[in-house]
Protein backbone atom coordinates (compact mmCIF):
# COMPACT_ATOMS: atom_id res chain seq x y z
CA UNK A 1 0.00 0.00 0.00
CA UNK A 2 1.23 3.57 -1.08
CA UNK A 3 2.40 5.79 1.93
CA UNK A 4 1.83 9.52 2.47
CA UNK A 5 4.68 10.97 4.74
CA UNK A 6 4.05 13.74 6.85
CA UNK A 7 5.54 15.80 9.53
CA UNK A 8 4.26 15.36 13.05
CA UNK A 9 3.03 19.06 14.12
CA UNK A 10 4.54 19.88 17.30
CA UNK A 11 7.73 18.16 16.96
CA UNK A 12 11.02 20.15 17.88
CA UNK A 13 12.82 18.20 15.36
CA UNK A 14 11.57 19.06 12.04
CA UNK A 15 13.69 16.31 10.22
CA UNK A 16 10.91 13.56 12.50
CA UNK A 17 8.77 12.44 10.19
CA UNK A 18 6.06 9.14 10.26
CA UNK A 19 4.51 7.39 7.72
CA UNK A 20 0.74 6.77 7.16
CA UNK A 21 -1.29 4.53 4.89
CA UNK A 22 -3.62 6.04 2.21
CA UNK A 23 -6.99 5.14 4.60
CA UNK A 24 -5.02 6.23 7.72
CA UNK A 25 -3.86 9.68 5.83
CA UNK A 26 -7.88 9.83 5.28
CA UNK A 27 -8.92 9.47 8.36
CA UNK A 28 -6.47 11.96 9.70
CA UNK A 29 -7.50 14.72 7.03
CA UNK A 30 -11.32 13.80 7.97
CA UNK A 31 -10.68 14.52 11.73
CA UNK A 32 -8.72 17.91 11.24
CA UNK A 33 -10.52 20.96 12.49
CA UNK A 34 -10.63 23.70 9.78
CA UNK A 35 -8.91 26.72 10.92
CA UNK A 36 -10.98 29.90 11.50
CA UNK A 37 -9.64 31.82 8.39
CA UNK A 38 -10.50 28.38 6.31
CA UNK A 39 -13.76 28.68 7.31
CA UNK A 40 -13.99 32.34 6.60
CA UNK A 41 -13.23 31.39 3.06
CA UNK A 42 -15.59 28.97 2.70
CA UNK A 43 -18.64 31.27 3.41
CA UNK A 44 -16.80 33.89 1.48
CA UNK A 45 -17.06 31.83 -1.37
CA UNK A 46 -20.71 31.02 -0.45
CA UNK A 47 -21.70 34.47 -0.25
CA UNK A 48 -20.34 35.02 -3.65
CA UNK A 49 -22.37 32.56 -4.80
CA UNK A 50 -25.44 34.02 -3.25
CA UNK A 51 -25.06 37.49 -4.45
CA UNK A 52 -24.44 36.06 -8.00
CA UNK A 53 -27.63 34.51 -8.03
CA UNK A 54 -30.65 35.57 -10.11
CA UNK A 55 -33.23 38.16 -8.79
CA UNK A 56 -35.80 35.01 -9.74
CA UNK A 57 -33.95 32.25 -7.71
CA UNK A 58 -33.50 34.19 -5.17
CA UNK A 59 -37.45 35.25 -4.68
CA UNK A 60 -38.85 31.59 -4.99
CA UNK A 61 -36.32 30.54 -2.40
CA UNK A 62 -36.91 33.19 0.15
CA UNK A 63 -40.45 32.79 -0.86
CA UNK A 64 -40.84 29.17 -0.16
CA UNK A 65 -38.37 30.06 3.33
CA UNK A 66 -40.89 32.30 4.37
CA UNK A 67 -43.76 29.17 4.00
CA UNK A 68 -41.64 26.58 5.61
CA UNK A 69 -40.11 28.51 8.56
CA UNK A 70 -43.89 29.03 9.61
CA UNK A 71 -43.52 25.02 10.75
CA UNK A 72 -41.94 26.43 13.78
CA UNK A 73 -45.04 28.83 14.68
CA UNK A 74 -47.33 25.90 13.89
CA UNK A 75 -45.31 22.92 15.23
CA UNK A 76 -44.98 24.79 19.01
CA UNK A 77 -48.32 25.52 18.75
CA UNK A 78 -49.19 22.05 18.72
CA UNK A 79 -46.62 20.82 21.25
CA UNK A 80 -48.48 23.72 23.27
CA UNK A 81 -52.18 22.88 22.89
CA UNK A 82 -50.86 19.25 24.58
CA UNK A 83 -49.06 20.30 27.46
CA UNK A 84 -50.57 22.02 30.48
CA UNK A 85 -49.70 25.41 31.45
CA UNK A 86 -46.57 24.99 33.38
CA UNK A 87 -43.10 26.65 33.64
CA UNK A 88 -41.75 23.63 32.78
CA UNK A 89 -43.73 23.17 28.92
CA UNK A 90 -41.58 25.69 27.22
CA UNK A 91 -39.02 23.23 27.65
CA UNK A 92 -40.99 20.52 25.66
CA UNK A 93 -42.85 23.08 23.12
CA UNK A 94 -39.61 25.16 22.23
CA UNK A 95 -38.35 21.68 20.45
CA UNK A 96 -41.52 22.53 17.71
CA UNK A 97 -40.06 25.78 17.19
CA UNK A 98 -36.75 24.05 15.90
CA UNK A 99 -38.84 21.95 12.73
CA UNK A 100 -38.89 25.13 10.35
CA UNK A 101 -35.61 26.56 10.43
CA UNK A 102 -34.27 22.76 10.22
CA UNK A 103 -35.86 22.65 6.89
CA UNK A 104 -35.32 25.63 5.68
CA UNK A 105 -31.04 25.66 6.51
CA UNK A 106 -30.77 22.06 5.25
CA UNK A 107 -32.66 22.95 2.32
CA UNK A 108 -30.39 25.96 1.46
CA UNK A 109 -33.30 28.16 1.03
CA UNK A 110 -32.59 31.63 1.77
CA UNK A 111 -33.48 33.09 4.65
CA UNK A 112 -33.14 36.86 5.77
CA UNK A 113 -30.77 36.05 8.74
CA UNK A 114 -28.54 33.79 7.40
CA UNK A 115 -27.64 36.46 4.96
CA UNK A 116 -26.57 39.00 7.81
CA UNK A 117 -23.50 36.95 7.80
CA UNK A 118 -22.80 34.49 4.70
CA UNK A 119 -23.30 37.86 1.85
CA UNK A 120 -21.53 40.57 4.23
CA UNK A 121 -18.69 38.60 4.66
CA UNK A 122 -17.66 38.64 0.93
CA UNK A 123 -17.12 42.69 1.35
CA UNK A 124 -14.38 42.30 3.53
CA UNK A 125 -12.51 41.18 0.95
CA UNK A 126 -13.67 43.41 -1.74
CA UNK A 127 -15.10 46.60 -0.03
CA UNK A 128 -16.74 48.63 -3.09
CA UNK A 129 -19.79 50.11 -3.53
CA UNK A 130 -20.68 47.94 -6.44
CA UNK A 131 -20.60 45.00 -4.13
CA UNK A 132 -22.72 46.91 -0.98
CA UNK A 133 -25.41 46.97 -3.57
CA UNK A 134 -25.57 43.56 -4.49
CA UNK A 135 -25.89 42.33 -0.34
CA UNK A 136 -28.51 45.35 -0.35
CA UNK A 137 -30.43 43.97 -3.44
CA UNK A 138 -30.28 40.56 -1.93
CA UNK A 139 -31.12 41.03 1.78
CA UNK A 140 -34.18 43.27 -0.24
CA UNK A 141 -35.59 40.46 -2.00
CA UNK A 142 -34.79 38.06 0.31
CA UNK A 143 -36.22 39.68 3.12
CA UNK A 144 -39.77 40.70 1.33
CA UNK A 145 -40.09 37.05 -0.04
CA UNK A 146 -39.61 35.98 2.99
CA UNK A 147 -42.41 38.22 4.35
CA UNK A 148 -44.56 37.13 1.91
CA UNK A 149 -44.42 33.68 2.24
CA UNK A 150 -44.99 33.70 6.27
CA UNK A 151 -48.32 36.45 4.83
CA UNK A 152 -49.63 33.46 3.02
CA UNK A 153 -48.44 30.84 5.70
CA UNK A 154 -50.26 33.08 8.14
CA UNK A 155 -53.70 32.97 5.80
CA UNK A 156 -53.34 29.31 5.38
CA UNK A 157 -53.33 29.00 9.05
CA UNK A 158 -56.29 30.84 9.56
CA UNK A 159 -57.97 28.61 7.81
CA UNK A 160 -60.81 26.92 9.79
CA UNK A 161 -60.92 23.82 7.56
CA UNK A 162 -57.43 22.97 8.06
CA UNK A 163 -57.11 24.31 11.88
CA UNK A 164 -58.72 23.06 15.19
CA UNK A 165 -60.32 25.54 17.87
CA UNK A 166 -57.85 24.04 20.32
CA UNK A 167 -55.15 24.50 18.06
CA UNK A 168 -56.03 28.31 16.99
CA UNK A 169 -56.06 28.93 20.55
CA UNK A 170 -52.52 27.66 21.03
CA UNK A 171 -51.72 29.97 17.84
CA UNK A 172 -53.08 32.92 19.69
CA UNK A 173 -51.48 32.45 22.91
CA UNK A 174 -47.60 32.06 21.46
CA UNK A 175 -48.53 34.97 18.78
CA UNK A 176 -49.82 37.59 21.54
CA UNK A 177 -46.74 37.17 23.42
CA UNK A 178 -45.05 38.41 20.51
CA UNK A 179 -47.29 41.51 20.19
CA UNK A 180 -47.02 42.21 23.45
CA UNK A 181 -43.59 43.18 22.91
CA UNK A 182 -42.23 47.01 23.04
CA UNK A 183 -40.17 47.92 20.25
CA UNK A 184 -36.79 48.03 22.66
CA UNK A 185 -37.37 44.90 23.85
CA UNK A 186 -37.59 43.28 20.12
CA UNK A 187 -34.19 44.93 19.26
CA UNK A 188 -32.62 44.10 22.33
CA UNK A 189 -34.05 40.25 22.13
CA UNK A 190 -33.17 40.02 18.39
CA UNK A 191 -29.86 40.54 18.98
CA UNK A 192 -29.48 36.44 20.42
CA UNK A 193 -31.10 35.34 18.14
CA UNK A 194 -29.23 36.95 15.29
CA UNK A 195 -25.72 35.89 16.46
CA UNK A 196 -27.16 32.37 17.05
CA UNK A 197 -28.22 32.09 13.70
CA UNK A 198 -24.98 33.41 12.51
CA UNK A 199 -23.03 30.75 14.52
CA UNK A 200 -24.93 28.03 12.62
CA UNK A 201 -24.00 29.71 9.68
CA UNK A 202 -20.12 29.68 10.79
CA UNK A 203 -20.29 26.54 12.15
CA UNK A 204 -21.88 24.39 9.30
CA UNK A 205 -18.36 23.48 7.52
CA UNK A 206 -17.17 22.00 10.18
CA UNK A 207 -20.45 20.73 11.21
CA UNK A 208 -20.62 17.78 8.54
CA UNK A 209 -23.35 14.34 9.50
CA UNK A 210 -23.95 16.77 12.45
CA UNK A 211 -25.62 19.81 10.86
CA UNK A 212 -29.21 18.91 11.74
CA UNK A 213 -28.20 18.76 15.71
CA UNK A 214 -26.18 22.01 15.67
CA UNK A 215 -29.67 23.37 14.22
CA UNK A 216 -32.11 22.12 16.29
CA UNK A 217 -29.74 23.09 19.15
CA UNK A 218 -29.11 26.91 18.82
CA UNK A 219 -32.41 26.69 17.35
CA UNK A 220 -34.20 25.35 19.99
CA UNK A 221 -32.28 28.14 22.52
CA UNK A 222 -33.71 30.95 20.28
CA UNK A 223 -37.00 29.92 21.50
CA UNK A 224 -36.33 28.92 25.10
CA UNK A 225 -34.45 32.14 25.23
CA UNK A 226 -37.91 34.44 24.25
CA UNK A 227 -35.33 35.84 21.89
CA UNK A 228 -37.06 37.38 18.74
CA UNK A 229 -36.66 35.94 15.19
CA UNK A 230 -37.71 38.61 12.26
CA UNK A 231 -39.22 35.60 9.97
CA UNK A 232 -40.85 33.43 12.50
CA UNK A 233 -42.16 36.18 14.63
CA UNK A 234 -43.46 38.19 11.11
CA UNK A 235 -45.70 34.93 10.35
CA UNK A 236 -47.14 35.12 14.36
CA UNK A 237 -47.88 38.89 13.71
CA UNK A 238 -49.22 38.18 10.50
CA UNK A 239 -52.21 35.75 12.14
CA UNK A 240 -52.53 38.19 14.88
CA UNK A 241 -52.98 41.00 12.16
CA UNK A 242 -55.23 39.00 10.12
CA UNK A 243 -57.36 37.61 13.48
CA UNK A 244 -57.65 41.18 14.95
CA UNK A 245 -55.46 41.03 17.75
CA UNK A 246 -52.95 43.62 16.06
CA UNK A 247 -52.99 45.95 13.75
CA UNK A 248 -50.23 46.94 10.97
CA UNK A 249 -48.67 49.30 13.13
CA UNK A 250 -48.07 46.63 15.65
CA UNK A 251 -46.68 44.57 12.44
CA UNK A 252 -44.01 46.86 11.71
CA UNK A 253 -43.21 49.05 14.17
CA UNK A 254 -43.43 47.48 17.06
CA UNK A 255 -41.96 43.91 15.67
CA UNK A 256 -40.76 43.78 11.91
CA UNK A 257 -38.36 46.56 12.06
CA UNK A 258 -37.01 46.79 15.46
CA UNK A 259 -36.40 42.86 15.49
CA UNK A 260 -34.87 43.21 11.94
CA UNK A 261 -32.74 46.01 13.55
CA UNK A 262 -31.68 43.44 16.20
CA UNK A 263 -30.61 40.80 13.58
CA UNK A 264 -28.64 42.63 11.92
CA UNK A 265 -27.13 43.61 14.90
CA UNK A 266 -26.04 40.31 16.11
CA UNK A 267 -25.66 38.87 12.93
CA UNK A 268 -23.74 41.43 11.46
CA UNK A 269 -22.30 44.04 13.57
CA UNK A 270 -21.43 41.88 16.57
CA UNK A 271 -20.74 37.92 15.14
CA UNK A 272 -19.37 38.59 11.65
CA UNK A 273 -17.52 41.75 12.83
CA UNK A 274 -15.90 39.47 15.22
CA UNK A 275 -15.06 36.56 13.42
CA UNK A 276 -13.29 38.77 10.72
CA UNK A 277 -11.27 40.48 13.75
CA UNK A 278 -9.97 36.45 14.55
CA UNK A 279 -8.98 36.43 11.15
CA UNK A 280 -8.04 39.59 9.62
CA UNK A 281 -4.39 38.95 9.53
CA UNK A 282 -4.09 35.69 8.34
CA UNK A 283 -6.05 36.67 5.30
CA UNK A 284 -3.33 39.41 4.41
Amino acid sequence: MAKNIIKIKGQENPHIQMQLSCQEQVVLEEHERLSPHLLFEIIRRDGDEELARPTKSLVYSGFAAGIVISFSFLFKAVLTMYLPHAPWSNLITSIGYTAGFIIVILGRMQLFTENTITTVIPLFKDFSGRKIVQILRLWGLVFLSNLLGTLLAALFLSSPAFISPELTASLHSIALHVVHMAPMQNIVQGIPAGILIAAIVWMMPMSQSFSFFLILFFTYFISLGGFAHVVVGSCELAYEVLHGGANLYDYFFRFLIPTGIGNIIGGTIVFTLLVYAQVSRELK
